[in-house]
């Protein structure tokens, strides 16, 4: 767990030791990178909010290492790519997986959390666990594996891709060129984890209210003698 997170906090040096070492190549590995973080049930640890953030922080005209107007087109795609692949796999492979009473590759309890997720929000799933490191990975995996329609699922999909990885590089572009910023990536990764949830916090927060008032308005009504 440690190790991971010094990883996520000098992502800048991650991000910088790729781009140095492949040079224009360096597209294709972040491209990999996400793709396999939402098409490969099996990698949910690979980074996602903060490898954009910092992708984004390398766009800036400081910087100048990568290009924004390629970076973003290319990891929508690569995040709706991925999205379509894991929900074939789930839709092929999911009931027999959830069936095992030990699967080798991941703990069921990440499906079974996602599939609480879809219960609550419905399609809507797919654009909130995108904030969400683990329920991201298992979103598209548990559609494919409760047959949602595949036109629906491409709705939500790329709804949730352009939000996602829009939001996420534009973020670190215009965040990366205030010195403070930049000079303390440390301390903008932990922001960005903690602001990451905030949308899904919201979310859940407007459902319970809505259940509660439909619980209200759905209990008999005392008569007034």
């Amino acid at each position: 767990m440690k190790s991971f997170l010094d990883t996520i906090l000098h992502l800048d040096e991650q991000v910088f030791r790729i781009i140095r070492e492949f040079g224009p190549q360096a597209y294709l590995v972040f491209f990999l990178i996400i793709f396999a973080e939402t098409g490969l049930v099996i990698m949910p640890f690979l980074p996602g909010d903060s490898l954009l953030f910092a992708l984004g922080m390398f766009c800036n005209p400081d910087k100048q290492a990568l290009s924004i107007w390629i970076l973003i087109p290319l990891l929508i795609f690569a995040a709706f790519v991925g999205d379509n692949l894991n929900y074939q796999i789930g839709r092929r492979f999911g009931k027999r997986v959830l069936a095992a009473e030990n699967p080798r590759f991941f703990k069921k309890e990440y499906i079974q959390k996602t599939q609480i997720f879809f219960e609550k929000h419905g399609g809507m799933t797919l654009v909130l666990a995108r904030w969400v490191p683990i329920v991201r990975t298992f979103a598209p995996f548990v559609a494919g594996m409760g047959e949602m329609p595949f036109k629906t699922f491409l709705r939500w999909s790329f709804t949730g891709a352009v939000i996602w990885v829009g939001v996420c590089v534009s973020a670190g572009y215009g965040f990366g060129q205030i010195p403070i910023v930049r000079d303390n990536f440390e301390l903008a990764m932990l922001a960005v984890m903690f602001l990451s949830v905030i949308p899904v916090a919201l979310k859940v927060r407007s459902s319970r209210k809505s259940s509660q008032n439909s619980t209200i308005s759905a209990s008999p009504k005392d008569d007034v003698s």
